[in-house]
C-alpha cells in the first residue's frame, strides 16, 4: 500500500499547512502520510524540519513501537489543529483565538531550544552578519517526543506570521488540501493547476459539451 501512495504534498506555501495536508484527499482516495513512525521520519526529512543525523539516531535508538507512538501524537496534533484553521480561515485572526491555542502553547513549553554564536554559513542566507559572526538556533533532541516540537513550531509560525484571510482550501472536489494564497489579487482556487485546476477545466468542458448536445437543432 505504501508503494502506491503518492509523495506528500508541499504546495501550501507554509510548512504548518503542509503538516495539516499530511492527511488529504488529493484526488479520489484519502491518503495518510503519517501512518507509522517511519512515515513520520520520512515526512519530517522531506520538510527539512530536523537534521538527518537526529532522525537517523532516533531510528537506531528508539525502542519498539516508540516512533509509532510519536506518529500517533503527531496525527492527534494535526487533527486537533485542522478544525481551528477551518474555523478561522478567510479572515484575520483575533486575539481571542489565543484561548483555543493553549494546548499548543503547552506543547511548545517543552522546547529545549538554545542558541550559539557561530561563523556564518554562506550557504544559509539567514546567517548573514555584519560582524562576521551570527546567531544559530539549536535544540536538544533528548527523546523521539522532541520531534513534535518543530511540528508545533510550524503551527505557531502559521498563526503568528500569516494573514488567515488568505488561508484557503482547494475548491476541487473532493480535494481537501489547504494553502496560503500568495497570488497577485489573491485569486488562487486550486492546490495545483496541474491536478485540481486541470480537472475543473475538464469538467467544465464536459458540461459545455453536454449542454451543446441538448440544444435543439
Amino acid at each position: 500500500m505504501t508503494a502506491k501512495r503518492p509523495p506528500p504534498f508541499f504546495i501550501a506555501d507554509h510548512l504548518g499547512l503542509d503538516f495539516l495536508n499530511s492527511i488529504a484527499v488529493p484526488v479520489d482516495t484519502k491518503v495518510e502520510w503519517l501512518a507509522s513512525g517511519e512515515d513520520l521520519l520520512a515526512w519530517i526529512k522531506q520538510a527539512g524540519l530536523v537534521p538527518n543525523k537526529v532522525l537517523n539516531a532516533f531510528r537506531k535508538s528508539a525502542v519498539p513501537d516508540e516512533l509509532d507512538a510519536i506518529a500517533s501524537q503527531a496525527r492527534a496534533l494535526r487533527d486537533w489543529f485542522k478544525p481551528f484553521v477551518y474555523k478561522h480561515m478567510g479572515r484575520p485572526l483575533e486575539p481571542r483565538a489565543l484561548r483555543q491555542l493553549e494546548p499548543l502553547n503547552q506543547l511548545l513549553a517543552r522546547d529545549e531550544e538554545f542558541g550559539q554564536i557561530v561563523v556564518p554559513d554562506r550557504r544559509n542566507p539567514g546567517e548573514t552578519s555584519v560582524s562576521g559572526l551570527a546567531w544559530r538556533a539549536q535544540r536538544r533532541w533528548r527523546s523521539p517526543e522532541s520531534l513534535l516540537i518543530p511540528l508545533a513550531r510550524s503551527l505557531a509560525d502559521l498563526v503568528c506570521t500569516e494573514d488567515f484571510t488568505y488561508v484557503k482550501a482547494c475548491e476541487g472536489s473532493p480535494c481537501t488540501l489547504l494553502f496560503v494564497d500568495r497570488t497577485r489579487g489573491h485569486m488562487r482556487r486550486w492546490c495545483s493547476m496541474a491536478v485540481c485546476g486541470n480537472r475543473a477545466k475538464q469538467s467544465a468542458h464536459r458540461q459545455r459539451a453536454q449542454r451543446a448536445q441538448k440544444r435543439p437543432n
